[in-house]
């Protein structure tokens, strides 16, 4: 992820939320069965049986907060921390990288990353891999699901409700292609919208 992709997030915390909840510059857009699949998905990461967890680029906390347990949230940006100390009350924020984690070897079960892995090149996935197996026996990823109208692998044109420009690096996954570059796996999820792969 470059430095302006950072600083992007970083910018973006406060109107973060609206993806997930469809307000601000979401609301117009046509997102049919979002609404009731983003419960699913919730619950799905609720029910996950799994020991302390790491959730890293934890960003708000919104889906931080729905896995059970012992739960530490990692995030780069101070912004989105401040939100997410909010809803982890009971968990533990920590401002830090997510390709060199601050943890020693198994200090978790698993570690979780909710669309993030889809914002990572090549070289920076094979980092977050071999960091994640490090610290971590397993791997939760969620990400956003490839349709039929989205190329898989695009720069995109974000823009802010300040209307600030920013491009974006970002991927799009099928179940299968998501389990083959985890090295196998278990499908929690798999819809129109998110893909979740427990490895």
């Amino acid at each position: 992820m470059t430095t302006a992709e950072r600083n992007y997030y970083h910018q973006r915390a406060p109107e973060y939320d609206d993806f997930y909840s469809g307000g601000g510059l979401y609301a117009a857009r046509p997102r049919p069965g979002w609404k009731e699949e983003l419960e699913t998905l919730q619950f799905v990461v609720s029910s996950i049986r799994v020991g302390p967890i790491l959730d890293v680029a934890c960003g708000t906390g919104f889906l931080t907060r729905r896995l059970p347990g012992s739960v530490v949230g990692i995030d780069q940006s101070s912004a989105m921390l401040q939100i997410a100390r909010t809803r982890l009350p009971d968990g533990k924020v920590v401002q830090g990288d997510a390709l060199t984690l601050p943890f020693g070897p198994t200090a978790f079960d698993c570690i979780s990353a909710g669309h993030f892995y889809g914002h990572l090149r090549q070289g920076e996935r094979t980092r977050f891999l071999v960091e994640a197996r490090r610290v971590a026996r397993r791997v939760l990823i969620i990400d956003a699901a490839l349709r039929d109208d989205l190329a898989p692998e695009q720069d995109q044109a974000r823009v802010l409700s300040d209307g600030s420009r920013h491009t974006v690096y970002k991927r799009y996954f099928t179940p299968s292609q998501l389990l083959s570059e985890l090295g196998g796996g278990t499908v929690l999820h798999a819809g129109r919208w998110f893909v979740a792969i427990l490895a």
